[in-house]
């Protein structure tokens, strides 16, 4: 992997930004000169001293080659370099030893450091005008814009009063989180490791108060396991405005309404395509031709709209109980979720729904339960439906309630398929239509949609419980064979390339680590996860026309 350390921006017009946390990070100094007719200007961190600039490069577009100067400061200092090299003037500032002694510093400060540009000694060459071209060391850019780092004070901190003999021994320091804005501490184990964990936690939060994250995760490139048992351990340490998630914004609050308002609609509409027997024949053929152009009158689907909306509210419930798991789970651990964001889809009504963590989960058996509650609840309320309505299609005092639906709809799931001929009798399936309660179909797109859900893939509620059972490592091999699954169509049927770039754009990259990313979940919590992504793939498997044909789900051929 390549690593950025520098580039030149050409012509650029650099113009800062009255940001509320740029002017907090960030002073922007401007020094007169009459001597140089001109001024300078220097971007300093307001945590910095003087002395402590970041390296700049201004440059002057005079058509006068011979007057270019180097400058360098450093320590107070003012160097000189005239060269004949080009016509701009490189002003470099350099960032000085570490800190010293406050009475030293301040001595220093007063007897070398220049009040003003205007100062400085009389020799120096006049710069000219400065224009707005800059090359600026794009690393110092980064450092100074992106999160912030953890203080170097506060790590000597830590180290001298926080780990020890008794707790870890810190042999090692190394950049942690994805920009290396934190700092890993490496070392040996000195006791339990989860007593460990809550006794540096504890003293943590006494020696530098509410201010950092401690995370304990499996030590990077580790080649031998603890001799107390399980992986080695090593300890993050975070600053809590990086590591932990933003609040829910505005926006957010008005997208995920509208996406709603979206769901609303496209369930409706799964609702009213239910009745494709009794829709007008203009409507059947713009939904089902694919040259049909021209849509036809909206009114004539008015009449259809109230008897679609049992099955709309069937898919809506099974939405609202999945999100209701999640919010109950997470309460007693005091996890902070984010307003749900429904995906429409007019196959399943619904997609589901993306939720977000906006606090970090304290350990994977939290993240294990809660990402199964969603998933578990709404199957439950969708299996119900599918079982009631499966009854109540063979009852004949239901007759006036029921639907035709292609029997080859029970082709797309190998799982449903079994127990709705189980059900319904090798008679009713093998036709080419078959008379279903709406409850079936309100069922059959909930199972199907929580079934997508729990696909052991990216941030899904399957990928976050792979995640907490097995590990990050075990989800990077789930989560390839899912892709190749979709890819070939082998899961998912004729979802399954929608569903795929779903999942690559929306909810591709994993979930953050726990604070105790390394406390095994018990053996109850990984079968529970595997028996469900067991369930996924029977219920995502679409049977195929021999299978089909063999098994009676559907009438394949006619004779």
């Amino acid at each position: 992997m390549g690593t950025l350390t520098s580039f030149s921006f050409n012509a650029v017009n650099l113009r800062f930004t009255s940001s509320s946390i740029f002017r907090q990070r960030v002073g922007v100094q401007v020094f007169g000169s009459r001597k140089l007719n001109t001024k300078l200007c220097y971007l300093i961190p307001k945590e910095v001293s003087r002395e402590k600039f970041l390296k700049f490069r201004c440059f002057c577009g005079t058509n006068n080659s011979n007057n270019d100067a180097d400058y360098t400061q450093n320590d107070g200092e003012i160097k000189e370099d005239s060269s004949n090299t080009a016509s701009s003037t490189e002003s470099t500032v350099t960032t000085a030893s570490p800190p010293e002694d406050k009475a030293v510093q301040e001595k220093r400060t007063s007897n070398e450091l220049p009040p003003s540009l205007s100062s400085r000694p009389p020799n120096i060459a006049p710069l000219g005008s400065v224009y707005n071209d800059f090359q600026i060391d794009s690393f110092k850019l980064m450092e100074l814009l992106g999160p912030e780092k953890v203080d170097p004070a506060d790590v000597k901190l830590i180290k001298d009063k926080l780990f020890g003999y008794s707790t870890f021994w810190v042999t090692k320091e190394e950049p942690f989180g994805d920009l290396g804005e934190g700092i890993l501490f490496l070392g040996n184990l000195r006791g339990k490791r989860e007593d460990v964990f809550a006794k540096l936690q504890t003293q943590l939060a006494e020696i530098v108060g509410d201010k950092y994250n401690l995370f304990m995760v499996e030590e990077p490139d580790s080649e031998a396991p603890d001799p107390r048992g399980g992986p080695r351990v090593s300890f993050g340490l975070l600053r809590k405005e990086v590591s932990e998630p933003g609040p829910t914004t505005l926006w957010q609050y008005v997208i995920a309404i509208l996406l709603f308002l979206l769901t609303i609609g496209s369930s409706v509409e799964l609702g009213i395509a239910s009745q494709i027997n009794r829709l007008p024949p203009e409507v059947v053929k713009y939904f089902t031709d694919p040259n049909a152009v021209d849509p036809p009158d909206m009114e004539l689907l008015y009449p259809f709209v109230e008897s679609a909306l049992p099955l709309a509210y069937g898919v809506l419930g099974v939405l609202l109980f999945h999100e209701l798991g999640h919010f109950l789970a997470a309460f007693p651990k005091k996890v902070k979720l984010s307003i749900p964001f429904f995906i429409p889809n007019i196959t399943l009504g619904s997609f589901g729904a993306i939720t977000q963590f906006k606090s970090i989960l304290p350990d994977r058996s939290t993240q294990v339960d809660i990402s199964l509650a969603g998933p578990f609840a709404g199957a439950a309320l969708s299996f119900s439906m599918f079982a009631v309505g499966l009854l109540l299609s063979s009852n004949p005092d239901a007759a006036g309630d029921l639907v035709q639906v292609p029997s080859m709809l029970f082709q797309g799931s190998l799982l449903l398929g079994l127990i709705s001929r189980a059900t319904l009798g090798y008679a009713a399936m093998h036709a080419a239509t078959v008379s279903i309660h709406p409850l079936v179909i309100a069922g059959w797109c909930g199972l199907t949609t929580t079934a997508f859900n729990m696909l052991p893939v990216g941030c899904l509620d399957g990928g976050r419980a792979v995640q907490g059972a097995y590990g990050k490592g075990a989800l990077v091999g789930f989560g390839l064979t899912t892709y190749t699954l979709l890819g070939l169509g082998v899961i998912g049927g004729p979802l399954s390339l929608p569903w795929g770039l779903y999942v690559l754009i929306c909810q591709r990259t994993p979930e953050k680590p726990c604070l105790n990313d390394v406390t095994e979940v018990g053996t109850w919590r990984k079968t529970a996860v595997t028996v469900a992504v067991f369930l996924v793939v029977l219920t995502l498997l679409p049977v195929w026309d021999e299978l089909a044909e063999e098994l009676g789900i559907g009438l394949v051929s006619t004779f």
